[in-house]
């Protein structure tokens, strides 16, 4: 009964009305930007990297700036935030946390059983192969271990990359749509594309992402530090970015693809599982950071008043 409703679900989405009203995806991109001999760059690994460096590029423009870190009434003790050096060293042990808990991620969140049968493929990155909540636990390591050896507040730490973060994964999201991968479900909307890698009209999932989860992540905490101080609440741009991602993430499940062969929790996907802690933890710190008084900042070469 399953396989007839699926024939019939199937052809439904492959008639011509809906063939010739779906968006084919445009042949002329290309998941490559050149090749030289055996090696690739390609557009993916590449998103990640221009990613990181415009995320640290506008996180040390956001330390260099003084209106944005004084509170609008005296508030608490006054906390150091990093500098140029240190943003630089941050950037690099983020980008460790992304690359090996985005990898790690992938094995035990999505894709165990494959990687149990062939273990080799745990070293075959250029594959493909990345979970975002893997990647984000790696920056959450980072930042407690840049907190700790620079003797920064984590809340400080966590508020630079919570206002930075979505820079770069609006740019992957972009990338997922060159790839032709991580697509939405079977639909008949008019901005439905036929990727080359399925025969039917689909979300395009990953631009919804890029938007949300990129664009709309960015501006709000722009505003928020710009407009409305919220950086001389430590925690409080931490919060708003977990509540953010995961109801956006939780919202875009509704028209992404479910992964082939990963079991849902029941109504809900594993992204939407995996998402649903964010927005609870999110609002615990929001309502953290509320409750605890502004404070200006600290530069590292200024001295802590007694």
């Amino acid at each position: 009964m399953s396989i007839l409703i699926t024939e019939l679900f199937s052809a439904h989405f492959t008639t011509p009305e809906f063939m010739m009203r779906a968006i084919h995806f445009p042949p002329w991109i290309k998941d490559e930007i050149f090749h030289i001999g055996p090696i690739s760059v390609k557009w993916y690994g590449v998103s990640y990297i221009i990613g990181l460096f415009l995320a640290y590029y506008y996180a040390k423009r956001t330390c260099a700036r003084t209106d944005i870190w004084v509170p609008k009434t005296d508030g608490g003790t006054p906390s150091l935030i990093p500098n140029g050096r240190m943003l630089e060293d941050y950037m690099f042990y983020c980008l460790l946390g992304i690359i090996i808990g985005g990898r790690i991620g992938s094995i035990l969140l999505y894709n165990t059983a494959d990687y149990i049968s062939d273990p080799i493929r745990i070293f075959k990155v250029w594959e493909g192969g990345m979970a975002f909540h893997g990647g984000f636990l790696g920056v959450v390591v980072a930042a407690i271990y840049m907190s700790r050896s620079r003797k920064i507040a984590q809340a400080r730490i966590a508020d630079l990359a919570a206002i930075s973060a979505p820079i770069g994964i609006g740019l992957v999201r972009i990338a997922n749509f060159i790839n032709q991968e991580l697509y939405g479900r079977v639909t008949d909307v008019s901005w439905a594309f036929i990727f080359d890698t399925s025969p039917y009209p689909r979300h395009p999932s990953q631009l919804y992402e890029s938007f949300l989860e990129g664009f709309v992540i960015f501006i709000v905490l722009f505003i928020g530090a710009r407009k409305f101080k919220t950086l001389t609440k430590p925690g409080l741009s931490t919060g708003m970015f977990l509540v953010m991602y995961g109801a956006f993430r939780i919202f875009v499940e509704n028209f992404r693809e479910p992964d082939v062969g990963i079991a849902q929790f029941g109504f809900l996907t594993r992204g939407m599982m995996y998402s649903l802690p964010m927005v609870i933890i999110g609002l615990i710190v929001i309502m953290w950071a509320l409750k605890r008084p502004a404070v200006a900042v600290l530069r590292p070469t200024e001295e802590v008043p007694t």
